[in-house]
């Protein structure tokens, strides 16, 4: 009651009290000294019951406070507290809410109190369009509070307007309130008062319910923010991804694609997406996710032989023709869509294709879809276009990374390209007069940078060449190259243009060059030994004298594009370079030195990253964390602290440290907990340039004393909370450098990231070792149970079979029937016993396989022999189709007959007066065994398909009913097949039947 609120303090009027006029709400503040003492106990009393109105208003104004920071994104909280209160302190009968949706349409989102009938119609039409008149109609028009002493009077209401009417009647209220929500004079909705009597409210509930007004529109502009930076979050997390694997993957374009259309389809709750690329007039399917195995293939297939035009025909061919963001809702309901033969396989409805466009032009499309007909909606369609543009990046990378010499500012765009070139200087300068490392380093950075092969320096003394350096070069060709010796290109060969020409020369396909044709020795060995196809010679030059050749080749026909050549063009220089001028050497030396620093803190950074993926080990982590913040900082010693459950730091990981630093900070640990908590309240990096500047404490005289002097403490700070610190000390004073401290911010980012992991997983083990006990209690029990009934119930059937057997002998002929029905009753819960078992065995991973080597033929005609009783239960004809010439198959004999039996056992229950037919043979080309069992029963839909082999699992409580079982013939199957190294796949139509494929390893002699 003492927390101080927003609201200005004004005396409620209660019920039974004589309200006063306007202007004289408070009693006056002082009286002549004639006052009697009646004027004065009431003026007491007016003060009394002024502070108490006060005091509720400021705890309802907290309450309000308190559940706007609980629920920050959660507003149906907010506005239920902020109505409940507004309702009781303004003596409203009910309140309500509505947004504001433009033009004179509101939205109801709220209501505290109201008539259930009231509640009933908002909840079923939320989109209200109030006449002009009405309180809401009046917030749309002035922006201003409306307040009517009595609906009844509105002219709407009196001409029967149908909305007015059903709103008065059903809430059964006289007097209203519209007040109005406001972000700058923007109208954002209306909070509403309603009272069931004639009774207007006072200026001072007037007033409180602006006030409540004013702090909903506070927690919706909080809920949009907060919603606004998850969504960014959650994007840029997916950025980061994704470049983080273009980052490594450069020259494996596949995976980035890959991974950019599994992000689209997490973050724009799709089911499916899909990549396209451009080639020539035509787009081809490069990248797939979200679909089934078999789909997925069919998808492959699908897409293998056909071109996806730019016309309106499908959804890719749209956005390519338009260049522009193009959504189907409904791809079955829209007349231009003719590619049915892609949507029948992949099953999706709704559709949006996001165009790549590269100045101007469309080079690629994203495909995203789902399987219901629901259009995406304005950030989901932002984000898209956000991984469009990614996609185009990953594919112009390659492009762009050929660019070997980039400014030392273009880090950030052409990171790998650098590397490759400082990794080379680096050897250039460690090996100044051998050139051997230096010429195997340039082919390597060339020959990966290029999606080349394979690559070679050749040396030219003025009449032939000879290889002085090669990379990854085909064995055969290079014995071959060695036996030869130095060479003389043919005339019309690539290098003897290189001689003539002295300009780089590009060769699309080695085989349709005239030496190919004519035989020449270097060529053909090129081709037929070492595989190459395309290949590109640049020469490497001195003021235009011809030094040699560097030659990268292809072993398939893809021309290196403009800007792969100037990367190996580059490398020919720095060879050349590398030749001639060790001067230039020291000159190159000093250039990089920046970029080499640059690289090794993102190599650093690379290596946390990594070792924070993978592993838990929070102490692996947090010593390599400690251990690159401390070699990049420049600095001698660094520790990392972690605050424990008992809020105190404890030494976790060290880098520089002796034992007996170590042992002193660990004597120390009071009081150096107590100064890192202080030294992180701010949640800021503190460092201190010299510690001789700091008053003398124990810590800092010990730490003097060991010759430290400057310090640089970054607090691990995750959500507001701190959860450690990461230090680092040198001995030389001064500060550290903006950026050093920016660097290890983000070391103390992956620390907090690798403690929450560690966490994260320690919780994690927990719950997978109480799981694992319950399963394990779970298999017992079952096996227990299931070896119980079975001894009873094996009496049961062999006592019935005893008795039926011998009916005339025992005198139990009239109860045959009966006896029958016990013992098939019997014998059919005796199975689903067993079958329970066979569960809890295969989960409990104790069902052991006896293969043996099986004839196939003979098998499947005892299956089928024992089955036929069970088609001619239901007038079903039972064939099979088994070739003589199957051979045999290394197998379980009981498990195989069990799978094939509860096969057909399925077939002939969901079939009646149809057709079960069993098929086997042999996989063409590989060594397997195709089972199928085909029926022409009730079939199943795609849902019904998905949870097929699930245990216990039945298509619909009407089929259960009708034909019964317990849903674990199937679930055993597949498990018993897959235990066999084989799959049990589904193909069924509803209302034509199933087709259940079994496949199964080889073994036996086909």
């Amino acid at each position: 009651m003492g927390r101080r609120g927003t609201i200005s303090r004004k005396a409620k009027t209660r019920p039974g009290e004589t309200t006063k006029p306007k202007g004289n709400d408070a009693p006056t503040a002082a009286h002549p000294a004639s006052s009697t003492l009646a004027d004065l106990q009431e003026q007491v009393s007016a003060l009394t019951r002024e502070l108490a109105a006060a005091r509720e208003q400021q705890t309802a104004t907290a309450e309000v406070l308190k559940a706007i920071s609980s629920s920050p994104r959660e507003l149906d909280g907010v506005f239920q507290a902020m109505l409940e209160n507004a309702t009781r302190i303004c003596e409203a009968k009910f309140g309500s809410m509505y947004l504001y949706e433009g033009g004179n349409a509101f939205r109801f989102v709220a209501a505290h109190n109201a008539p259930p009938a009231f509640v009933k119609a908002r909840a079923h039409e939320p989109i209200v369009r109030p006449p002009a008149d009405t309180p809401l109609g009046r917030v749309a028009t002035t922006r201003q509070v409306s307040h009517i002493a009595d609906m009844r009077t509105v002219p709407s209401y009196v001409a029967h307007d149908p909305f007015v009417v059903s709103a008065v009647e059903l809430g059964v209220y006289r007097t209203v309130l519209a007040v109005p929500m406001l972000r700058e004079n923007e109208l954002i909705g209306s909070i509403n008062m309603q009272r069931q009597e004639v009774r207007p409210f006072t200026d001072k509930q007037i007033d409180l319910v602006k006030n409540f007004a004013a702090q909903a529109v506070i927690a919706i502009e909080n809920s949009r923010l907060l919603n606004e930076l998850r969504e960014s979050l959650q994007q840029q997390t997916a950025t980061a991804e994704v470049l983080k694997v273009i980052s490594r993957s450069t020259f494996d374009l596949h995976t980035v694609l890959d991974i950019l259309v599994e992000s689209a389809t997490h973050l724009c709750e799709a089911d499916y997406a899909w990549l396209f690329q451009r080639d020539g007039d035509a787009f081809h399917l490069a990248a797939i996710y979200g679909h089934a195995a078999d789909v997925h293939g069919r998808l492959k297939e699908y897409f293998q032989g056909r071109e996806v035009l730019a016309d309106r025909g499908s959804v890719t061919g749209r956005a390519a023709l338009e260049a522009r963001v193009v959504q189907v809702p409904d791809v079955l309901a829209d007349p231009d869509y003719t590619w049915s033969g892609a949507q029948e396989i992949a099953g999706y409805r709704s559709a949006l294709g996001a165009p790549l466009l590269h100045k101007g032009e469309v080079v690629g499309v994203i495909f995203v879809a789902k399987k219901v007909p629901q259009p995406f909606t304005v950030k989901q369609i932002e984000l898209v276009t956000t991984f469009a543009d990614q996609a185009l990046i990953a594919i112009e990378n390659t492009r762009l990374l050929n660019e070997l010499r980039q400014r030392t500012d273009d880090l950030g765009e052409a990171l790998e390209q650098q590397t490759a070139t400082s990794e080379v200087l680096q050897v250039i300068s460690r090996s100044p007069g051998d050139l051997e490392p230096v010429f195997e380093a340039m082919l390597a950075n060339a020959t990966r940078l290029c999606e080349a092969k394979f690559g070679t320096i050749n040396l030219h003394d003025g009449n032939q060449f000879r290889i002085v350096a090669e990379y990854n070069v085909p064995p055969t060709f290079t014995a071959t190259r060695l036996r030869q010796g130095p060479f003389r290109p043919h005339p019309a060969s690539g290098h003897a243009n290189v001689v003539r020409t002295k300009q780089v020369v590009h060769i699309d396909d080695l085989t349709a060059t005239p030496p190919y044709r004519e035989g020449d020795p270097a060529v053909t060995a090129m081709a037929d030994l070492g595989g190459a196809r395309t290949i590109v010679v640049v020469p490497m030059l001195k003021e235009n004298d011809l030094l040699g050749t560097m030659t990268v080749f292809r072993q398939e026909v893809r021309p290196f594009t403009d800007k792969q050549i100037e990367l190996v063009t580059s490398f020919a220089s720095q060879a050349a370079i590398a030749i001639e001028n060790t001067r230039l050497l020291n000159e190159l030396r000093q250039r990089t030195d920046e970029l080499a620093q640059s690289v090794e803190e993102l190599r650093a950074l690379g290596e946390v990253s990594q070792a924070v993926n993978s592993t838990l080990d929070l102490q692996i982590v947090l010593e390599t964390i400690i251990a690159k913040a401390a070699q990049l900082s420049g600095t001698e010693v660094g520790a990392i602290y972690v605050r424990d459950e008992q809020e105190e730091f404890q030494l976790r990981a060290t880098y520089g440290m002796g034992e007996e630093m170590i042992a002193t900070i660990r004597d120390m640990h009071a009081g150096i907990s107590e100064a890192v908590g202080q030294l992180t309240e701010a949640h800021e990096p503190n460092q201190t340039a010299d510690l001789r500047d700091l008053p003398p404490t124990p810590v800092n005289d010990a730490i003097l004393r060991a010759g430290y002097r400057a310090r640089l403490l970054v607090p691990l700070v995750r959500s507001g909370e701190v959860m450690g610190a990461l230090v680092v000390r040198r001995k030389t004073p001064g500060e550290f450098t903006a950026s050093m401290v920016e660097l290890l911010k983000t070391f103390a980012a992956q620390s907090v990231l690798a403690i929450q992991n560690a966490r994260l997983f320690r919780e994690i083990e927990e719950k997978s070792r109480q799981l694992a006990l319950a399963s394990e209690h779970k298999s017992q029990f079952v096996s227990s149970v299931s070896h119980e009934l079975r001894t009873p119930l094996n009496a049961i059937i062999g006592l019935t079979e005893m008795m039926v057997t011998n009916a005339a002998r025992f005198g139990t002929e009239k109860a045959l029937e009966p006896l029958q029905r016990v013992n098939r009753a019997g014998t059919h819960l005796l199975g689903l016993i067993n079958q329970v078992l066979d569960l809890s065995k295969i989960e409990a991973g104790k069902l052991e396989l006896n293969p043996q080597t099986v004839e196939l033929a003979p098998l499947i005609n005892e299956v089928v022999g024992t089955a036929r009783q069970l088609a001619e239960q239901n007038n079903n004809r039972l064939t099979a189709e088994a070739p003589g010439d199957l051979g045999s198959l290394s197998v379980d004999p009981m498990r195989l007959r069990q799978i094939l039996f509860n096969l057909l056992s399925n077939a002939c229950k969901f079939t009646k007066d149809g057709e079960v037919k069993l098929r086997a043979s042999r996989v063409d080309g590989r060594d397997w065994v195709e089972l199928s069992v085909s029926d022409t029963g009730i079939g199943m839909t795609a849902e019904q398909q998905a949870k097929l082999f699930e245990e216990f699992a039945q298509a619909d409580k009407t089929t259960a009913q009708r034909f019964g079982g317990t849903g674990l013939g199937l679930a055993i199957t597949r498990k018993l097949a897959r235990m066999m190294g084989g799959d049990v796949i589904v193909t069924s139509e509803m209302g034509k039947g199933s087709v259940f494929t079994v496949r199964l390893p080889g073994g036996g002699n086909s």
